[in-house]
């Protein structure tokens, strides 16, 4: 059983789904998506961005960016390591729904906290299984994240961020211990606080 849109229905007008991708990683920002689906007009397969394959992400991004309205937020590696992870992602979360084109009537969030609002708003824990409007956002702000991170990649070469995107993979905790930290590197994340400080 995937997700479905009952809770969408159940709350009836103009629902956005929020989620957000990149809590855990070492490096980059937090991205959050906000996403109002048009019932008519839903995407099949819409699923929990992790249960996708990178390339079905992308596709249904595509078939989303034709059919949904979409809002994208961000929060910087300075705001995660001045506030931290948790109050960065609600951030991040309220600028994608702030970057709708018109305000949602109610908002659905994946987790267990709520962001400043502009609406109405319901907490939804594992929402990007349970909600399809969720489920929508989670593969819009993952595969923003993914673009991201192969873009910073560029900048700061030698992690893997284009392969690992920042998560503590070994390949990437070799590189940091090899290379140092990099600007792009979350300071405030215990093993890269650990290897400034080991100095």
């Amino acid at each position: 059983m995937g997700p479905d849109f009952s809770q969408e229905i159940a709350l009836g007008g103009r629902v956005a789904g929020v989620d957000e991708a990149g809590r855990g990683p070492l490096a980059g920002p937090v991205t959050a998506a906000a996403v109002v689906l048009d019932p008519a007009r839903i995407p099949d397969g819409l699923n929990d961005s992790k249960k996708l394959t990178a390339e079905r992400r992308v596709a249904l991004l595509a078939e989303l960016q034709g059919v949904a309205e979409i809002g994208i937020g961000w929060a910087s590696v300075e705001e995660i390591d001045t506030i931290n992870i948790r109050a960065a992602s609600l951030l991040a979360m309220a600028r994608a729904l702030a970057a709708l084109p018109t305000p949602p009537d109610h908002a659905l969030i994946d987790g267990n906290a709520l962001p400043d609002l502009p609406c109405a708003g319901t907490a939804v824990v594992k929402g990007d299984a349970l909600c399809l409007s969720i489920a929508a956002a989670s593969i819009v702000a993952k595969v923003s994240r993914d673009a991201a991170m192969v873009a910073l990649a560029q900048q700061h070469p030698g992690y893997g961020w284009e392969q690992n995107a920042g998560y503590p993979t070994q390949a990437h905790l070799d590189a940091l211990k090899r290379l140092g930290v990099s600007p792009a590197h979350r300071r405030s994340f215990r093993p890269v606080h650990n290897i400034l400080w080991q100095a």
